[in-house]
C-alpha cells in the first residue's frame, strides 16, 4: 500500500534528515526534508503560565517525560531508572500522557514504590510550563518521526537526555552535542546519568547550543517551504 502511494505522489515530504534517508532507501523515492514548523513566540509565552499547586517536590531533581502512553514511548525503562536513581538522589518525576498502558504504568510504580517520585497526570494541553518547571526532559522511545517535545525542550533550555532511537532525536541532539544520547530500553544508563547530573558549565553550553538551532524550525520559515513546494505544482 505504501508503495503505491508513494510512487502515485508527485512530492513526498518528511520531517527529518534520518528519516529521509530512510524512506528514500526503502522505496527508492526522492523525497524532501521540511521540518515541523514551530509557534515560539506561543510556547515561549504559554511556558510563562503558572503552574497550578505545585506539582514538582521542592529540592528534588525534577524529571519531566511527554508521551502516549504506549509501548512505543517505552514508559517503563524511564520508571526502571528512576527506582534505581531514587535510591541516590531525590526525584520528583511527571509523565505527561494518556493511554491504555496507563494502570500498567501505575502498576510499576506501585511495584517499585514510587508513588512520592512517579505521577502520571494525563494529558495537558500546555505543557510549556511543565518543561519550563522540570529540570531535565527524557524521552525513552522505541521508535520516533521527528520527536517535537525535544524541540520544544531545546527552546526552553532544558537539558535533555534521549534514546538514540530512529528517527529525530540524533538529528535533532546534534549526535550527542546538545544532549545525551542512550541507547533505547538501556535504563541502567538512564539511571547513572540522572544521579551524576549536575548544570556544569559544559551542560550549559550544551543546552544553550542546542537553543540556537531553534531557528530551522521556525513556522514562518517551514510554512514557506510548504507553500513553494504547493505553489510549484500549481
Amino acid at each position: 500500500i505504501f508503495i503505491f502511494f508513494l510512487k502515485k505522489a508527485e512530492e513526498v515530504i518528511v520531517n527529518s534528515i534520518a528519516f529521509k534517508k530512510e524512506i528514500d532507501k526503502k522505496f527508492n523515492i526522492k523525497s524532501k526534508v521540511i521540518y515541523n514548523p514551530f509557534d515560539f513566540n506561543l510556547i515561549k509565552k504559554k511556558s510563562t503560565i503558572k503552574l497550578k499547586n505545585r506539582k514538582f517536590k521542592k529540592n528534588t531533581l525534577k524529571l519531566l517525560t511527554i508521551g502516549r502512553l504506549t509501548d512505543q514511548k517505552d514508559h517503563k525503562t524511564l520508571i526502571k531508572a528512576i527506582q534505581i536513581a531514587s535510591k541516590k538522589i531525590n526525584i520528583s518525576a511527571i509523565i505527561i500522557g494518556k493511554g491504555f498502558l496507563k494502570n500498567s504504568l501505575n502498576n510499576l510504580i506501585n511495584k517499585f514504590n514510587l508513588q512520592k517520585n512517579v505521577k502520571i497526570v494525563g494529558y495537558k494541553k500546555n505543557p510549556f510550563n511543565f518543561i519550563k518547571a522540570s529540570d531535565l526532559t527524557i524521552l525513552t522511545s522505541k521508535f520516533e518521526g521527528h520527536p517535537n517535545v525535544l524541540v520544544e525542550a531545546q527552546f526552553l533550555k532544558k537539558y535533555i537526555i534521549s534514546t538514540d532511537c530512529p528517527t529525530g532525536p540524533r538529528e535533532i541532539l546534534g549526535n550527542g552535542k546538545f544532549g545525551k544520547l542512550i541507547k533505547v530500553g538501556d535504563y541502567k544508563s538512564l539511571s547513572r546519568i540522572i544521579v551524576n547530573y549536575k548544570l556544569t558549565s559544559k551542560i550549559q553550553k550544551q543546552i544553550n547550543d542546542g537553543f540556537n538551532q531553534h531557528t530551522k524550525y521556525d513556522l514562518n520559515k517551514n510554512c514557506k517551504k510548504y507553500q513553494k513546494l504547493i505553489l510549484k505544482h500549481t
